[in-house]
């Protein structure tokens, strides 16, 4: 069966009423036939249809045993970070998403558990730090976001020998392009919010476990954590990833172009997207993902946040806001926005600079994103003509 196949037939008819989208069980409560006796829900946070369907839609697109949903990606995230104790280790990928980086440090870390941030990019470098307390490895790949490649299958091997967890965040590849769980991966989670949903209408997060007793455990902590997902969120969930394979073909393939064309660009100094044969392991990437997705970060060849932040505030077509992976092209100033709450040096050490710019490509005419940028660039070029801060962009 074909990748775009098993997406649409992996949401069922409802047995029930023949109906060909899921129903939405609007329902905090379930009556019983008498105690403990029932038609397999008896309270909404336990356990929903609608939510159990998306959670069995995601272990089937992922290919493990046990999906769960929950009301937003860090609470996701948050679930996987609860199988730990005090003592307990993380090694985790250094250009890690904000979020992940304030919920590890700002809230794990007076819990005794201990993070350490490793340039993943080589299996070595995990390799090298693992310890005797290190209990989970932490990836996202691509990284959010410099778009950095981690050898998913390697590090695996390195995870299973140390008898540790190897957790994936495939936020940014999606089900539809690599599937973690394949390469030996014990967890996975997703900001659905993005790709997922792909229409910025809602929040949610989603883990999947390759075996069923790790699976049961996240189980029993969002049942007993409460951070579920509605019966709504879910079926915007659901609906979204019926078009999930088309949208992310598209994504990716505008997403090229645009890396293409700033990489020619005199003003650009860096671009980061997988699919260029310059990127460091692009390989990698190839091998272990069917495409390279929508996401496309690039520098400025002045490293200052005012040039940054002039560019972000003079397109059109890219709209300036969190997040990303929906229909409608966004872009965002990661050192003021998404990785705001990581300090400076910490930011800085992985690559996250002032003048770095993250693209969500979105699903319009890649001739007119392309234009869109061509005029934000031309506009920073002129205004730094009578601007100190862009005296180097003046001169290219």
């Amino acid at each position: 069966m074909s990748n775009a196949t098993q997406l649409i037939h992996s949401i069922p008819v409802d047995e029930q009423t023949g109906s060909i989208a899921v129903p939405i069980y609007q329902t905090s409560t379930f009556v019983q036939e008498a105690p403990g006796v029932n038609k397999g829900y008896d309270y909404a946070r336990s356990g929903n249809p609608t939510r159990a369907t998306l959670e069995s839609i995601i272990a089937t697109l992922e290919k493990g045993e046990v999906g769960v949903a929950f009301g937003s990606g860090l609470a996701a995230i948050d679930a996987v970070l609860k199988l730990l104790q005090a003592g307990d280790e993380i090694i985790a990928v250094d250009d890690i998403y904000g979020g992940a980086f304030r919920l590890f440090t700002h809230i794990y870390e007076k819990f005794g558990i201990t993070v350490k941030y490793v340039d993943t990019t080589k299996a070595e470098n995990v390799f090298e730090a693992i310890s005797e307390k290190t209990k989970l490895i932490w990836l996202e790949t691509p990284t959010n976001p410099t778009l950095k490649i981690s050898d998913i299958a390697a590090i695996a091997a390195i995870a299973k020998a140390h008898r540790c967890l190897l957790c994936v965040d495939n936020t940014f590849a999606s089900p539809a392009l690599q599937q973690p769980l394949t390469l030996g991966a014990d967890i996975v989670v997703h900001s659905a919010t993005k790709y997922l949903g792909g229409h910025s209408d809602l929040i949610a997060g989603l883990v999947v476990a390759r075996e069923k007793e790790l699976g049961d455990k996240i189980k029993f902590i969002q049942n007993a954590s409460g951070a579920i997902l509605s019966p709504f969120d879910s079926w915007l969930v659901i609906r979204g990833i019926e078009t999930l394979h088309l949208r992310v073909k598209q994504h990716s393939a505008n997403a090229l172009e645009v890396a293409k064309y700033l990489q020619s660009h005199p003003l650009v100094d860096q671009v980061y997207y997988p699919g260029l044969t310059t990127h460091h392991n692009h390989d990698i990437a190839a091998k272990q993902s069917k495409a390279f997705g929508g996401v496309v970060s690039f520098t400025l060849k002045t490293d200052t946040a005012v040039a940054a932040t002039q560019f972000v505030t003079r397109t059109k077509y890219f709209k300036l806001a969190e997040s990303l992976g929906g229909v409608k092209s966004l872009l965002c100033h990661p050192a003021a926005m998404t990785h705001k709450s990581i300090p400076e040096n910490k930011r800085r050490a992985s690559g996250v600079a002032d003048s770095l710019i993250r693209l969500s490509v979105g699903l319009e005419e890649v001739e007119d994103l392309i234009s869109d940028l061509e005029q934000a660039f031309a506009t920073l070029q002129e205004e730094a003509k009578t601007s100190v801060s862009y005296k180097k962009l003046a001169t290219v």
